[in-house]
Parts: C-alpha cells; sequence; structure tokens
C-alpha cells in the first residue's frame, strides 16, 4: 500500500520533469515571445566582419515569426545604422512576416537605434527604450577625402581613364567639383524623402514633433524620444513581456546559425568587400579603413 501511494507521489514530480526536457516553443500553458537580436552596422561589410543585411538576418526572422504558439515576436535592436537599402529590406521583411503570421512586433531599443538602426525599428507596433537610449538621426549623411595637395607633394602623377563624363564623379585624388556635390546632395535629399515617409507611415498620429525637428538628423535620449512620438514607453523586454503575458511568459532566442558550416548558411553577408579576404595581405587597407568607419559611425553616438 505505501508502495502504490509512493508510487502516485512521484508520478506528478517525474512528469513535470520530463515537461522541463520539452522545448520552450512546444510547452502548454504560457505565452511564448521569440526574440531576436539585431545588432551593429548595417550592411558594411568587410571581409573579416561583415554587417547587418537582410541576407544574414532573413533565416532568424523567419525562424521567429514561425515558433509555434507564438502571442509576438521582440526584437532587440542596436544599431547606429548603415546602408539605406539594407535597412529597408529588413524593415520590409519584418512587416512582411507580421502581416503573414499575424502577430504584433514589439521592438527594444538598447544603446541606440539611429539612422538606419531606426529605420528598422520602426518595423515595431510599439518601439521601447531606455532612458539612455538613443534614438533618431532621421537623415543621410556620406563623406569622401581630398588627396589631390597630397599627391602633388610626394610627387605621385595621377592617371585616370574613363567612359562617361561622370564616372569619376567624387574621385578623392581630384579636386572637389560643385557640379558633383549638387547630384549627391540631390541623391541625399531623395533618399531623405523616402526615410522621412517610410517613418511617418510606421508611425503616424504618435509622432509630436515638427518635421523641421524630427526630420534633420538630429537624435535624442529616450525620454525625450517618447515625448517626440519617436518611441511609445521606456521599458526593457523582461518587465513589460512579463507584464502583458504574464510571469511565465517563454522569451526563446533566435540565434544566428553558428559552427562550421555557418558560411554556407548565409552568416556571412555578400556584399562590396566580401572576396577581399582571398587577397592576402592586398585586402589590408581595405579592411582598416572598413574598421576606422564602422569606429566613427558608432563614436558619432558616444559609443
Amino acid at each position: 500500500m505505501s508502495e502504490q501511494i509512493s508510487d502516485r507521489v512521484g508520478l506528478p514530480g517525474l512528469i513535470e520533469r520530463l515537461k522541463g526536457l520539452v522545448p520552450a516553443k512546444f510547452r502548454r500553458g504560457a505565452a511564448v515571445v521569440p526574440v531576436v537580436r539585431l545588432s551593429g552596422v548595417i550592411g558594411a561589410v568587410t571581409p573579416l566582419r561583415p554587417g547587418m543585411s537582410l541576407a544574414g538576418v532573413a533565416k532568424m526572422l523567419e525562424r521567429a515569426f514561425g515558433t509555434k504558439n507564438a502571442k509576438a515576436v521582440a526584437l532587440v535592436i542596436n544599431s547606429p545604422g548603415g546602408s539605406p537599402v539594407q535597412s529597408r529590406q529588413i524593415y520590409l521583411r519584418i512587416r512582411q512576416l507580421a502581416a503573414e503570421k499575424n502577430l504584433p512586433v514589439l521592438v527594444f531599443v538598447e544603446d541606440v537605434a539611429a539612422s538606419g538602426g531606426y529605420m528598422i525599428a520602426c518595423a515595431g507596433d510599439e518601439i521601447f527604450c531606455d532612458p539612455s537610449s538613443i534614438l533618431g538621426s532621421i537623415g543621410v549623411v556620406g563623406g569622401t577625402f581630398g588627396f589631390q595637395e597630397l599627391i602633388k607633394k610626394i610627387g605621385v602623377e595621377r592617371r585616370l581613364y574613363t567612359a562617361g563624363v561622370h564616372k569619376a564623379t567624387l574621385d578623392p585624388f581630384l579636386p572637389e567639383n560643385p557640379d558633383d556635390v549638387a547630384r549627391i546632395k540631390a541623391l541625399q535629399r531623395e533618399i531623405h524623402a523616402i526615410f522621412i515617409a517610410l517613418v511617418k507611415q510606421s508611425r503616424g498620429s504618435r509622432l509630436k514633433g515638427a518635421d523641421d525637428t524630427l526630420f534633420t538628423g538630429e537624435y535624442w535620449a529616450g525620454e525625450t524620444s517618447v515625448s517626440l512620438g519617436l518611441a511609445d514607453a521606456v521599458g526593457d523586454l523582461r518587465s513589460t513581456l512579463r507584464t502583458r503575458y504574464g510571469d511565465k511568459v517563454l522569451t526563446p532566442v533566435i540565434a544566428p546559425a553558428s559552427g562550421m558550416l555557418s558560411g554556407l548558411l548565409g552568416r556571412r553577408s555578400p556584399g562590396a568587400g566580401s572576396m577581399g579576404a582571398l587577397d592576402g595581405f592586398g585586402g589590408l587597407p581595405d579592411e582598416l579603413i572598413s574598421a576606422l568607419e564602422t569606429r566613427a559611425i558608432w563614436a558619432k553616438f558616444g559609443f
């Protein structure tokens, strides 16, 4: 008799232990909110350090939105921006998946979501941030160097051959041409207008600031960003999800591919410079310049 009682008492404990072996997304009785982390400079590809791109994050996004019993998808963003094309492509893919799966998207900003990083954040139905997070920088920037005086001093003769009158636009070894600058600035204004339209469509009536405040390229800390309507509230992922979905909410992190086959599975983003690793030491100057440019983008926001 005592053995039967012992068996009955032990059975529930055994069942609970077995439940613990079941992946979180298949357990019953708790909400599931998969988490995807989107970090780094967008589209800045170097031979050894590819930047964030649609090719690099598409599989993670698809896995997150395909999670069984998901109530929402959470995106954790920490990016100072980069390529406007890759930023918009990631934004569009998130919105497409959200519509297909009928799932809300909750964005949580860590240190910074600026420029292209903020464009991606706009894919969220709601944006949360820390009081010290930096958001905004809704603008377009580009730059180059002028070495024409330097090559004169060291006795180097520049020889350049082109077919097409504007093919050498902004060549750093030629004097700056006002017509080239005018064309570049017109191109920037066109891209800026696309960015502004995306923000207005995504944030709608939540935007509180005037256009000549919000869209100058300026950026703000968390509380001010909320007051301007660039974010919805100050809040962290754990507390926000527990408040909304209960203390037992499950938040499986969707990680990128890793291991020996990761390169074949798309972890390395294709793009300019992706063949540099095959060039031996010849690729080192480009790698160094790209690393410095990446560091300068982060440094703009104090990181």
